[in-house]
């Protein structure tokens, strides 16, 4: 099927574009960036010049008039509004990795996002793309709304003890670690390299914009503290959790295994997994831990914040909405040392 990415400049949008290149259905037709139009793909993102050396990036709005089937959007939150209802429209496939159509309530959006939806009938009509827990709901799906990488990571990890009544709902607890490409290829000051070098720091103290995300897809009451740290890529996530009853490590790791034993992008380890273990891959690494003298469930997950946590994740939605093998054109070994 013919595909586009829109925002194909951005750290997430080339990841597409990688994945992509290596998906046996899907073909590159339109690659667009409004900074970058007319330069070549290869020229301006390096990694991709062995496959892209002579493809050049086109205005976004030049996605209107193309042959593609599917179009992935890899645009700031607030921008997929301007393309998805015309797109929708047309009868393309949308794949928006922002955050416009991932609430279910417009409201939240408004309170969160600090503008009013533009579309919010659509909103009933989007997918939330987390294949892991929405499978039998992307059969077909053809608005998919991606989820950010904190929700995934944090869902993945906490989503099957509060399903199972493990866990009480409220005082949740959420710490995340993330590397730098989570903020985007535009360049801040928080992001410049003295500050960023030897650096840790905690951000968006709470009211981060992925708290309202994650709470409405486990069902509970978050409190979300996310940390840049002096990485490229990769996330952490560590979840606490009061348990009910009598609890185990044992069966909080038996637990993880049954919801997760046909997942073939999510990995559960008796060790806690590590920062870098999944980069470059489209995997997901999780485990758990109960302290009884607490207590209090530990959740931990890790993910690389632009594959699982990104666009990987967007292709292994189209994968399963179209009804192809869901792991596809997707890395399934991570890159070490």
């Amino acid at each position: 099927m013919r595909a586009a990415v829109v925002g194909g400049s951005g750290y997430a949008g080339s990841e597409i574009l990688r994945l992509i290149a290596h998906h046996p259905h899907l073909d590159m037709v339109l690659g667009t960036s409004d900074s970058a139009a007319g330069r070549y793909v290869g020229e301006y993102v390096p990694s991709l010049a062995g496959v892209y050396g002579n493809v050049s990036f086109s205005p976004h709005a030049s996605v209107h008039e193309s042959d593609a089937d599917i179009v992935f959007l890899a645009l700031p939150h607030g921008v997929s509004q301007e393309y998805v209802p015309s797109l929708v429209e047309q009868g393309r496939m949308v794949v928006d990795l922002g955050a416009d159509y991932r609430l279910r309530n417009p409201a939240h959006y408004e309170t969160w996002y600090h503008a009013e939806h533009r579309s919010p009938e659509l909103l009933a009509r989007s997918v939330y793309g987390l294949v892991e827990r929405h499978r039998t709901e992307l059969l077909g799906a053809r608005l998919i709304a991606v989820p950010g990488c904190y929700p995934t990571a944090s869902a993945l990890a906490l989503g099957p003890f509060l399903d199972a009544g493990w866990v009480e709902s409220d005082g949740v607890v959420i710490n995340a670690l993330s590397g730098v490409s989570g903020a985007g290829r535009v360049p801040t000051d928080r992001l410049h390299f003295p500050r960023l070098s030897g650096n840790a720091e905690a951000y968006g103290l709470l009211d981060h914009r992925h708290t309202i995300e994650i709470q409405e897809e486990i069902g509970a009451e978050v409190l979300f503290t996310p940390h840049l740290v002096p990485a490229s890529r990769g996330m952490l996530v560590t979840a606490y959790a009061r348990v009910r009853g009598e609890r185990s490590t044992e069966g909080a790791l038996a637990l993880l295994r049954k919801v997760y034993e046909n997942d073939p992008c999510v990995v559960v380890t008796n060790d806690a997994p590590a920062f870098k273990d999944p980069l470059g891959s489209n995997l997901c690494f999780v485990s758990a831990r109960v302290d009884p003298r607490t207590g209090w469930l530990v959740s931990m997950s890790a993910l690389d914040n632009l594959t699982k946590g990104a666009a990987g994740q967007a292709v292994q939605a189209v994968n399963v909405a179209l009804g192809w093998d869901e792991t596809l054109g997707l890395p399934l070994m991570g890159v070490a040392p």
